[in-house]
């Protein structure tokens, strides 16, 4: 079941095989409409024939629906006043077909609510919490139901409900101390509710609790006694009563020490009750395993990436990771892995080099390891890989450290990388250095006694860098704290927010543009990236420059523009010794622009003879010299014009991007993203006639499954053939395909062009 909160509904997915990716895939089945808020909870049960689901909302009230295989419709609708239910859970009454729901809500009770000749109606109020109920889950375990409920006074109650017989109901109660027994009748049948226990342990609001979920045993179904609990402590419990006693006891607690993390909103517990899983604040999964041998539990690899819209994304040259950043304000850097004992290769986050206060909004990599990134700032940072990440990259690709350093000395470069209290720089962190210099003044002197050094590591372990030793891909306390990258520069010059950046490809040259309204804001910036000086300004264009490009010869500089033109600069000598200048050489204006909108993207053919546009009016077009055929800027005397029909991708082209690689019918390979999130591919080869448009041909797209639900924000080809982490003869037929998308995804693409 998922919420869509825009417009406010339910929708049912059913599971089904992909064929053509031997995938699962989920396809709707059902929507429930009717809610006016948003909706924060759902919980569903089988009735026969039909699924009966429950959601609460903000417009305070809890709606119950019928859905059968394609059809939905509201059984009811329960009001709460000016109130607001958190959380609701269905089950069904001990020996009985009878559904019980439960609600938690912010008046801190958790209400039942029993179904009566085809309406719920509330039959009983547990009171106990003092204050809001996050949530409720039900568990039947021999013939009685365990409700579970957490709350934001850092208390978990556990309640027993249970069927009362006629000889208990009778019997003249005994001088014994008990539990109160909330009583109510359904039906005949007498049941009732007693609080089990109440769970003291957490130090913080409790959001979540979940059941370990029942696990078959030969032909019976057992439901565990074990309850997992996440709160915003930043810790997990596994909570279970002991066997002698029956007292419920904290058996495991896991959780984060130290860092920047707000604590976890909610876990969940495999059937076999060895793994438990935890979701935190800034959208990281947290996953802890128990060794079977050992009965330990540690932290595991999981899955991670950005929570925001994935702003722009870089390839390293040598195409074996990538660098992405995002307006959730993180740079993270993903490589390909192999996990032991397996030969899959997959893809995770295994250094977050730059977390930000402000969004970011660009990269581009000036080095093997070394980039520059722009942010809602206006200032530029540039960042360089500290020696520890040098070293566990090499260790998680399977690359020696040598090769990846070639001459530079690995001993020059600082261990890791720290951020000082409410401040937004990485601090380079040396072996032997006085953290506390560092975090303060910024300053590096040796440290004469390393036995300080280390109690001050070990008594600030949230401040201070703390060297990994990595064989696979670190935690997320891990990447939060220990994977960040010293800045080494900041380069000042523009007066508004960063939007885009660009190096080329002998990475001694960084382009950068601004947020812009006036053409006095919309010039672009040229820094040296061996003095990190600004060397030029380049004023053309009259609103923001969009994206830029360098040509694959270096010989050219491309800026298109919100002004719905283009510029394109050529460098003075590029052989010289000194930093030669770039000054205009072609653009179009308004009166000769072909694109009618925004022009969103562009990017150059590997040759540097073509270069693309893509614009919000839906066209794609190439350009160059035409006639001569040779590369942009090396003829004089012919202008640069469109080589190419214009080509109508029938939605608005965010980004754009061309394949290093010629296909075998030596035609060029463009991947084009569009606003709705779908990536199309074509071919393109020059023709003397381009009226029939025969120059373009589709030759692929992403169905529902590979796109983007959001807006394409950028493409980039990998700059070598083949896949990443992949070897051998055969992967010359490979080309992969990054793109980033508003949807906070980074997709990766393997392309086999001889198939296309």
């Amino acid at each position: 079941v998922q919420v869509d909160l825009k417009p406010p509904r339910i929708v049912l997915w059913s599971e089904g095989l992909h064929l053509s990716h031997l995938l699962l895939q989920f396809t709707a089945c059902a929507v429930c409409s009717g809610h006016s808020g948003p909706v924060c909870a759902v919980d569903a049960m089988s009735l026969s024939s039909q699924l009966l689901v429950a959601s609460a909302s903000s417009d305070s009230t809890v709606k119950l629906w019928t859905c059968s295989s394609d059809t939905a419709e509201c059984l009811q609708t329960v009001s709460f006043g000016s109130g607001f239910m958190m959380d609701v859970s269905l089950a069904l009454l001990p020996g009985s077909r009878v559904p019980v729901l439960a609600c938690g809500g912010d008046d801190s009770r958790v209400h039942l609510y029993v179904q009566l000749n085809g309406q719920f109606q509330r039959l009983l109020t547990l009171t106990g919490h003092e204050d809001w109920v996050r949530c409720v889950e039900w568990a039947t375990k021999d013939g009685e139901l365990w409700l579970a409920s957490c709350s934001q006074d850092c208390l978990i109650r556990v309640w027993r409900l249970f069927a009362k017989t006629a000889t208990e109901s009778n019997q003249q109660t005994e001088a014994v101390i008990k539990m109160k027994e909330n009583v109510f009748q359904v039906s005949g049948d007498e049941f009732a509710v007693t609080l089990e226990t109440v769970l003291a342990g957490h130090e913080n609001r409790v959001y979540g609790v979940h059941w370990q979920p029942p696990c078959v045993k030969g032909d019976l179904v057992e439901q565990p006694l074990k309850l997992l609990s996440a709160s915003m402590d930043k810790t997990m419990i596994l909570w279970g009563p002991e066997e002698d006693s029956g007292m419920w006891v904290e058996l495991v607690r896991v959780g984060e020490v130290g860092g920047n993390t707000l604590g976890f909103y909610g876990c969940q517990m495999s059937p076999d009750g060895f793994m438990i899983l935890a979701h935190a604040f800034h959208g990281a999964l947290h996953l802890w395993h128990c060794d079977r041998n050992q009965g330990e539990w540690r932290p595991s690899v999981v899955i991670s990436g950005h929570f925001g819209a994935v702003q722009d994304l870089s390839w390293d040259p040598e195409g074996e990771f990538i660098i992405t950043v995002g307006s959730d304000q993180t740079t993270r850097l993903f490589t390909p892995w192999t996990r032991k004992g397996c030969s899959e290769i997959t893809w995770h986050e295994i250094s977050r080099p730059q977390i930000h206060g402000y969004d970011m909004q660009c990269l581009t990599m000036v080095g093997r390891f070394q980039f520059v990134s722009g942010a809602d700032e206006k200032v530029l940072r540039v960042f360089k890989a500290p020696r520890n990440f040098v070293e566990n990259f090499a260790n998680i690709s399977c690359t020696s450290v040598e090769k990846l350093l070639g001459c530079n000395e690995i001993a020059d470069l600082p261990e890791g990388a720290s951020t000082p209290a409410l401040g937004l720089s990485n601090k380079a962190v040396f072996q032997g250095m006085n953290p506390l210099n560092s975090l303060t003044t910024g300053e590096f002197s040796p440290q004469q006694d390393s036995e300080d050094f280390n109690s001050l590591s070990e008594q600030y372990k949230e401040s201070y860098f703390q060297p990994l030793k990595l064989i696979e891909p670190p935690t997320e306390d891990d990447l939060l704290q220990n994977t960040l990258w010293p800045e080494v520069q900041k380069l000042y010059g523009h007066g508004f927010e960063m939007f885009c950046l660009a190096s080329n490809s002998a990475r001694t040259v960084v382009a950068s543009a601004c947020k812009a309204s006036k053409p006095e804001h919309a010039a672009i910036l040229l820094w040296s990236t061996t003095s990190w000086k600004q060397l030029q300004s380049l004023p053309c264009h009259s609103l923001t420059v969009t994206q830029m490009a360098f040509s694959p010869n270096g010989h050219l500089l491309l800026a298109v523009s919100r002004d719905r033109t283009w510029s394109l600069w050529r460098q003075g000598n590029p052989d010289s010794d000194t930093e030669a200048s770039f000054s205009l050489y072609a653009n179009t204006s308004k009166d000769t622009a072909v694109h009618t909108r925004i022009i969103w993207s562009c990017d150059w053919s590997s040759d540097s003879k073509y270069f693309v546009t893509s614009s919000r009016d839906k066209k794609v077009i190439i350009w160059g010299h035409r006639v001569s055929g040779v590369s942009v800027g090396e003829c004089e005397g012919e202008s640069v014009t469109p080589c190419s029909s214009v080509l109508d991708v029938g939605d608005s082209a965010t980004a754009v991007s061309i394949c290093p690689y010629l296909c075998s019918d030596q035609s060029f390979l463009l991947a084009v993203g569009l606003e709705n999130g779908k990536i199309v591919l074509y071919k393109w080869r020059p023709l003397e006639d381009l009226s029939s448009g025969s120059d373009w041909s589709k030759c692929g797209e992403t169905d529902t499954c590979q796109s983007h639900t959001l807006t394409v924000k950028r493409l980039h080809w990998r700059p070598r053939p083949g896949r990443a982490g992949h070897g051998g003869n055969e992967e010359r037929a490979w080309v992969q395909l990054a793109s980033a998308g508003a949807d906070h995804v980074v997709k990766i693409f393997n392309i086999k062009i001889s198939a296309l």
